[in-house]
């Protein structure tokens, strides 16, 4: 158990400093008031977590370890959009359309409800 979490810690932390730096640079060149860096960021993950979801599923050799490393900890740290979708893709995949629309609005309906609060409680 000690291994995985390193490999998720390693993965996290690798992810967390990627997605700082893409947003600093992208504010570097960007004057647009849209969000464009944590945008970026985001389409990036999906594309990353989509990739890495199709080699686990295709090769017997990315295995758990890299699984854990790439999937759970890089693109984790990197977005937890990343994740996000692909639930939303699994729940598709099993033609759970209702589930998948269900969870996919009340996840960004709370989600903005949830900041909104957290941020009125402390202002």
């Amino acid at each position: 158990m000690i291994k995985n979490i390193l490999f998720v810690a390693m993965g996290g932390a690798t992810g967390s400093v990627l997605r700082f730096l893409c947003q600093k640079w992208v504010a570097g060149f960007s004057t647009l008031s849209f969000p464009l860096g944590t945008f970026m960021v985001n389409v990036i993950g999906c594309f990353l977590i989509g990739i890495f979801f199709s080699l686990a599923a295709k090769n017997i050799s990315f295995n758990t370890q890299w699984q854990l490393l790439l999937m759970t900890g890089l693109c984790g740290g990197f977005t937890t959009f990343s994740a996000f979708t692909l639930e939303g893709m699994g729940l598709l995949k099993q033609d759970k359309i209702g589930l998948f629309f269900l969870y996919t609005g009340a996840s960004v309906l709370l989600g903005l409800v949830a900041t909104w609060m957290g941020i009125r409680l402390f202002k």
